[in-house]
């Protein structure tokens, strides 16, 4: 089976010729398994792909608007009909594409989606869910930036979703999911975090129980839920503590020449260092929730980045996430029905 995405070339803050050398290393990694559609300006993308022998498989289709990081999500995509972004989703929505790949403005990437696809049945709120290094392996953390304001549903459902990601993704039978609280005790945390603990205690997930911020790189849960106000704080907290110390060891290496010599025979493990703590190794962040595919990417993405962000979006297709989720849902729903109502709530 071909997967076919649409990539969003105008969004990256590295310009089109990093998105469209992703794409062609995407495609050459997977041969016929793949094609890709680019969308975009057609001189900066025409201009990238003319340093490539142009791949069978990469399809171009130009664009004349583009949304910008200071635009309103909304009020872009409204006004915007042939920004790369719109046209992308237009053309999932329409079935020529199975899913769509950006690194532009994360708002109008969520904007479009809901515009153009919707949700998933049963689902009140898609959220943005992203992969951590850790001690163990990778960890997937759900809200990321999507939802700020929250209840209860919103973060049970968070738990299903990326429970759900966790599995597709890495291979694992029943994700141990962990809720984000300042202590373990089921009873910490505020008014948001104590009811959705009493939901996912009652259901039929493979809860643990509550964890703390310095619990996320341990390894010992497959999946944190959280709202994406903390979550988003998360997730720019540890990129910016991993530059931080990859920063600080090249300064304190640099300052002597026993610590330089030092570095020469251990370099091999600071390379492993920087590769497991950097973010292309996983690509991109999947919108989990919609009724259709979509990965967005770091603002910063690298030609790396992109292609792996290309295959998530190709395995969610291949191990057709949504019907998973979909069928998770119904089934951690079941018992749910005698929990009070007013657990959906919020003080």
């Amino acid at each position: 089976m071909t997967v076919h995405i649409a990539l969003d070339a105008m969004g990256s803050d590295l310009g089109s010729d990093e998105l469209v050398d992703g794409a062609v290393q995407a495609v050459q990694e997977e041969n016929a398994n793949l094609e890709v559609t680019i969308l975009g300006d057609r001189t900066q993308v025409e201009s990238a792909l003319a340093r490539h022998s142009h791949p069978a498989n990469i399809n171009f289709v130009p664009t004349s608007e583009v949304i910008t990081m200071a635009e309103s999500p909304f009020v872009a995509v409204r006004k915007k009909r042939d920004s790369s972004i719109v046209v992308a989703f237009d053309l999932l929505k329409q079935g020529k594409v199975d899913a769509v790949v950006s690194a532009g403005n994360s708002g109008a990437v969520m904007a479009a989606a809901m515009r153009y696809l919707g949700r998933l049945k049963g689902i009140a709120r898609p959220g943005i869910a992203s992969v951590y290094p850790t001690l163990k392996g990778p960890v997937v953390m759900m809200d990321v930036g999507a939802n700020v304001d929250c209840r209860p549903q919103h973060l049970y459902q968070f738990g299903v979703m990326a429970s759900v990601f966790a599995s597709v993704t890495f291979g694992i039978a029943e994700p141990r999911i962990g809720l984000l609280s300042i202590g373990e005790e089921g009873g910490k945390g505020n008014s948001l975090v104590r009811k959705t603990h009493q939901l996912l205690k009652q259901s039929s997930l493979n809860f643990i129980g509550n964890v703390e911020g310095r619990d996320t790189f341990q390894g010992d849960v497959d999946v944190i839920v959280c709202d994406g106000f903390v979550g988003n704080v998360c997730l720019k907290l540890s990129e910016g503590l991993a530059e931080a110390i990859l920063t600080m060891l090249k300064e304190e290496i640099s300052k002597t020449f026993k610590a330089r010599m030092g570095y020469l025979l251990a370099r091999h493990a600071f390379a492993d260092f920087r590769k497991r703590v950097d973010y292309a190794e996983y690509g991109g962040a999947p919108l989990l929730g919609l009724n259709g595919t979509a990965v967005i990417c770091h603002g910063r993405s690298s030609s790396l980045a992109i292609k792996n962000g290309i295959f998530v979006a190709g395995a969610l297709i291949d191990n057709k996430a949504n019907e998973k989720i979909r069928v998770l849902l119904n089934d951690v729903c079941q018992g749910l029905e005698d929990v009070n109502l007013s657990v959906t709530g919020t003080e």
